[in-house]
């Protein structure tokens, strides 16, 4: 696909382009449905990119230094820098990006720790997990109650 310079679009072309973008994100409602639409739109290393823009903003705020930003993303400095400026003068956007994407750790984190504590090895419970054959009398009344 052939580049193009946004300044040599007139205002309103680059507004209606733009207002196409932000209109489609935000008409998307699940993760599937957000995930799909930029699997369509962007190549794997274009998604990778933007990622990895996101990770920098989050090593930033964390307050890692540029150079072992720089090492750990092979990220040149104009990257690194550019981002910096983003979350020094932009719309917020990474900050609450960041702050969301943590929570849905934290959230996932919960669920796993929750499923790990109500199955321990070795119990019946997760013998007919295990073994749904076996206990496919118990399974098929545990369904029933």
């Amino acid at each position: 696909m052939a580049r193009v310079n946004p300044r040599n679009l007139d205002g309103v072309e680059r507004k209606e382009y733009l207002d196409l973008l932000w209109t489609s994100i935000a008409g998307l409602k699940t993760r599937e449905e957000v995930k799909s639409f930029f699997k369509d739109l962007l190549s794997e290393g274009e998604a990778i990119m933007l990622a990895r823009r996101i990770r920098i903003a989050q090593s930033l705020l964390e307050g890692e230094i540029y150079d072992d930003i720089m090492k750990e993303f092979k990220a040149g400095k104009a990257t690194v820098s550019k981002v910096h400026q983003w979350l020094i003068s932009g719309f917020g956007g990474y900050e609450k990006t960041i702050k969301k994407f943590e929570k849905e750790l934290e959230r996932r984190a919960g669920i796993i720790k929750k499923k790990q504590k109500q199955m321990e090895p070795f119990s019946f419970e997760w013998l007919k997990k295990k073994y749904p054959l076996h206990f496919l009398l118990f399974n098929l009344l545990d369904r029933v109650k």
